[in-house]
C-alpha cells in the first residue's frame, strides 16, 4: 500500500509519537479537538461506525442509510479493512478485549 504521507514523514513521525504518549482520554480528546475541526473529527467517527458494521456482517447499503456515509466512502473503509495495514482489526480487536 502508499505510503499518503510522502514527503511529510517527519511530522507524521511526530504526530504519531505525540498520540501514543497520550496517556488518557481527557487529553486524548482536548489534542483532537484543538487538531482537528468538527468536520474531521466527525469523518473519522462515522469511519469508525463504518468499520464497525462491516465487521459486523452489514452490507454497504444498509450502512449508507444507517449512517448516511456515501458508498464511496464505505468502499474504501471497507477496502482498508480487508487489504490495509490492519490498524482496523488492531482497533476491532482491542475494543473487543
Amino acid at each position: 500500500m502508499k505510503d499518503a504521507f510522502n514527503g511529510r514523514d517527519r511530522q507524521v513521525k511526530k504526530l504519531l509519537q505525540i498520540l501514543v504518549d497520550i496517556d488518557d482520554l481527557g487529553t486524548c480528546r482536548n489534542f483532537l479537538y484543538d487538531l482537528c475541526t468538527p468536520a474531521e473529527l466527525k469523518s473519522m467517527a462515522d469511519r469508525w461506525e463504518v468499520v464497525q458494521k462491516i465487521s459486523n456482517g452489514e452490507n454497504y447499503r444498509d450502512i449508507a442509510k444507517s449512517t448516511g456515509c456515501s458508498t464511496a466512502t464505505i468502499t474504501r473503509v471497507g477496502r482498508s479493512l480487508k487489504y490495509g495495514r490492519g490498524g482496523y482489526q488492531w482497533a476491532l480487536d482491542r475494543e473487543s478485549q
